[in-house]
């Protein structure tokens, strides 16, 4: 039977008040873990070394994959920052959770019912590092060590840049502030939010890593990717091409090989300072003598496009957008370390699973599962198939709304005129090259995938926070 947040509280409040001593919980083989949850910006599913590319260094993301389970099919429900992150913290679809852009913040009942809300209450020492990225204002009050920012932060000081680290070192050194300030006495939940790899908006050259680590890769010439041939840009509809934000970005950032060699580059040492700081993580946890009981789930909040169909951002529906890292390492769980699923997870699927690992159970309103068996090596029935959806207001970048299934993919561009689909067979199809939307050959598959979209979309709309959810059938 596991505990609510608050039954938990009671205990430990309980136990403390008696005549007995409680148990050591640095010694006590049911003591709840730690939890550390690593977010990047921007960062999508292939840019680690353990996912298969063969430039990029990631040794302490690989080491994480090695000591934990990585998820090579994990994606996020909704492809911005904002929507995303709200998703993370309370494990619910964009329709349900009502933010599609950057000016709303989660109301006080959000807050409760977030993964950090509820561990706090529950009795862990709660921390936030780093780009909240959920409405105008940091939330200070919500967590016990906050050093969060609400905008995008700034890598280095525009008219000084030598005057302080690079921003992700200073995100590191705050991660060691609050580790060295938490005791054995007391679980904690460490939430480290980077802002790299994204983007330096509006300022070249956009991706501006450490200077630390400017001969990385310096002799290196990376390859184009695939669908970087101008041929799948010119398959785009109109509205995809030059007044597309995408496109616009694309120009500023991959317009020439120059700027892509340069752009992918810096991306990736963006990335390598990331593992950097998880390197400095894992020490001090080893050091302290946590790193047995300390859980730590890394992920990214959306994907990037560095190219592909001429293309820079995020948004759409294809792969490169959508599908982001997911590693899980949880050191009592030595049967399973090393191991790859296949199954589909979500980002909305971290905010229910950290309270799992905590003994929790999430809100029965939350759209999201439990990942804890897989770690575990189970074999639980699973989805086959998810909801995308991309409300948010913007002059150059289209709404859409679709459905993944292990096998297609469908996506409707929902205010195109003329309207603008797509379709994709997963299986024959897996680079997403040829759209079968308007193809003899796609017309059932088309129609009975538009009919999920309009089920799914139903379903969410009538979600009620205080009643329980399920899946469409």
């Amino acid at each position: 039977m596991r505990q609510s947040a608050a039954g938990a509280a009671a205990a430990m409040g309980a136990l403390s008040g008696t005549g007995c001593s409680a148990p050591d919980p640095a010694s006590s083989p049911a003591r709840r873990p730690n939890i550390l949850f690593l977010l990047t910006d921007d960062q999508r599913w292939d840019t680690m070394g353990c996912a298969g590319n063969p430039i990029i260094e990631t040794p302490n993301m690989d080491k994480l994959a090695r000591q934990g389970v990585l998820f090579r099919r994990n994606f996020v429900t909704t492809s911005i920052c904002a929507v995303s992150r709200a998703s993370f913290f309370t494990g619910l679809y964009a329709r349900c959770h009502g933010i599609h852009g950057f000016g709303v913040s989660l109301s006080e009942q959000q807050h409760a019912n977030s993964y950090p809300g509820m561990l706090r209450e529950a009795g862990y020492r709660t921390g936030f590092i780093g780009k909240y990225g959920v409405g105008p204002t940091m939330p200070d009050d919500k967590f016990d060590f906050s050093r969060g920012f609400a905008g995008q932060g700034r890598y280095l000081d525009k008219d000084d840049p030598a005057s302080r680290p690079h921003l992700t070192t200073i995100m590191g050194d705050q991660a060691q502030e609050f580790l060295e300030g938490s005791s054995g006495d007391q679980p904690f939940c460490l939430s480290v939010s980077f802002k790299a790899p994204h983007v330096q908006d509006r300022e070249a050259p956009y991706f501006i890593s450490d200077p630390a680590f400017d001969d990385l890769y310096a002799d290196v010439t990376i390859p184009p990717f695939h669908k970087n041939d101008p041929a799948y840009y010119d398959q785009l509809p109109g509205f995809l091409k030059e007044e597309y934000e995408g496109r616009i970005r694309w120009d500023r950032r991959f317009g020439t090989p120059e700027k892509y060699q340069e752009s992918v580059k810096r991306y990736y040492r963006l990335i390598y300072g990331i593992d950097v700081q998880i390197g400095r993580m894992l020490d001090t946890l080893q050091r302290k003598g946590w790193d047995d009981n300390t859980v730590i789930v890394f992920t990214g909040d959306n994907g990037f496009y560095l190219g592909e169909r001429g293309q820079a951002g995020k948004w759409l529906m294809h792969e490169e957008s959508i599908r982001t890292p997911l590693i899980i390492r949880d050191p009592r769980q030595k049967a399973t370390a090393g191991t790859i699923r296949d199954e589909m997870a979500l980002n909305i699927d971290c905010a229910p699973t950290m309270l799992s690992l905590a003994g929790l159970d999430a809100p029965v309103a939350t759209n999201g599962r439990d990942l804890t068996p897989l770690v575990r090596g189970e074999s639980p029935a699973w989805r086959q198939e998810w909801f995308y959806e991309h409300l948010f207001e913007h002059a150059t970048i289209p709404k859409t709304e679709g459905v993944r299934s292990a096998g297609w993919k469908y996506c409707d561009f929902i205010e195109s005129d003329p309207r603008y689909k797509e379709l994709y067979d997963l299986e024959g199809d897996p680079q997403e090259l040829n759209n079968l939307a308007g193809l003899p050959e796609g017309r059932e598959q088309l129609v009975a995938m538009r009919e999920r979209s309009r089920v799914w979309r139903e379903n969410l709309e009538a979600w009620k926070p205080d009643q329980p959810w399920h899946e469409p059938t």
